[in-house]
C-alpha cells in the first residue's frame, strides 16, 4: 500500500486542482538536532523532491512552492549564499527529470534579483518545459504577494495611461490577469508547515478563497503521508466562496 492510496477513494472533484505550499521549519529542524542551519536547508530540498514527486503521482494540476521570498534577502549573507547554491543545484539536477515526467516549470517573482547564472538557469527551466502538458510546478523565487499585486496595478496603470483601458472598466478580472500566476488554475489550498499560522506575504490575491491547512511538522520531515492527509482534509471541507451553499472544489 502506498502513501497516496487513501486518496484513491476520494472523487476527483473533491480534490484540489492547485495547491501551494509554504515550506517552513528547516532552521528549527536543524536546531533541535544540534546541527547547523545549512543541514536543515539541505534536508528541506529532499522534502521538496518528495512533495513534487507525490503531487505528480496523484495527478495534481498545479503545485506552487514558496522557494525564496523577497524578505529572505535580509538573512545573513552566508545563509543566503547557501540557499542560492541549493537553488542552483536543485534546478541543475531536476530539470531533466521534471521534463521527462512532462512537468511544466513556471517561475514567479523577481528573477532579475538573482545572479546571471541562476537567472539563466531559471529561464532555461521554463523554456525547456514550456510545452509540457502535465502538472505545472510553479516556484516562487524572490517573491512577495504585495509586490506582485503592485506590479499588476502598475501594468494596468500603463494601459490606462496609453488609453487602451478606461479606469471605470477595470475589474477584478483585469487585475487577476495582470498577475504572474494568471495562467494557473485558481488556488484551492495553501499548506504551511512548522505550526506557524500566517501567509507571510505569499499569494495574497490568490488566497482569497483558498482553504488553509497548517501542519505542525517541520519541513525536512514532510512526507507523502502528510500531503495526503492535507488533501483528505480539503476533500472533507465545504467550500461556500462567501455564499450559503457548498460548492465543488473543481
Amino acid at each position: 500500500m502506498t502513501m497516496t492510496d487513501p486518496l484513491a477513494a476520494v472523487p476527483k472533484d473533491r480534490l484540489p486542482r492547485h495547491v501551494a505550499v509554504i515550506m517552513d521549519g528547516n532552521g528549527r529542524w536543524a536546531q533541535i538536532r544540534g546541527m547547523p542551519r545549512n543541514l536543515g536547508h539541505k534536508q528541506g530540498v529532499e522534502a521538496t523532491r518528495r512533495l513534487v514527486r507525490t503531487a505528480h503521482e496523484i495527478d495534481l494540476e498545479a503545485l506552487t512552492i514558496f522557494g525564496f521570498s523577497t524578505e529572505n534577502w535580509s538573512r545573513p549573507a552566508e545563509e543566503v549564499s547557501l540557499l542560492m547554491g541549493l537553488l542552483k543545484s536543485y534546478f541543475t539536477a531536476e530539470i531533466s527529470e521534471l521534463h521527462k515526467a512532462g512537468i511544466r516549470i513556471r517561475v514567479i517573482g523577481r528573477s532579475d534579483d538573482f545572479s546571471p547564472d541562476i537567472k539563466s538557469l531559471l529561464d532555461q527551466a521554463e523554456a525547456v518545459t514550456a510545452a509540457n502538458t502535465g502538472m505545472t510546478l510553479c516556484v516562487a523565487l524572490s517573491y512577495g504577494g504585495r509586490q506582485e499585486i503592485m506590479d499588476g496595478v502598475k501594468a494596468l496603470a500603463v494601459e490606462v495611461a496609453t488609453g487602451t483601458l478606461q479606469p471605470e472598466d477595470i475589474s477584478a478580472g483585469h487585475l487577476e490577469g495582470a498577475l504572474e500566476s494568471a495562467d494557473l488554475p485558481s488556488l484551492d489550498l495553501i499548506i504551511r508547515t512548522s505550526g506557524e499560522q500566517r501567509l507571510s506575504n505569499f499569494l495574497l490575491w490568490q488566497a482569497a478563497y483558498a482553504e488553509l491547512y497548517f501542519d505542525p511538522v517541520l519541513w525536512p520531515d514532510y512526507s507523502a503521508k502528510h500531503f495526503s492527509t492535507a488533501l483528505l482534509a480539503f476533500a472533507n471541507r465545504e467550500r461556500r466562496f462567501g455564499g450559503l451553499q457548498a460548492q465543488s472544489a473543481r
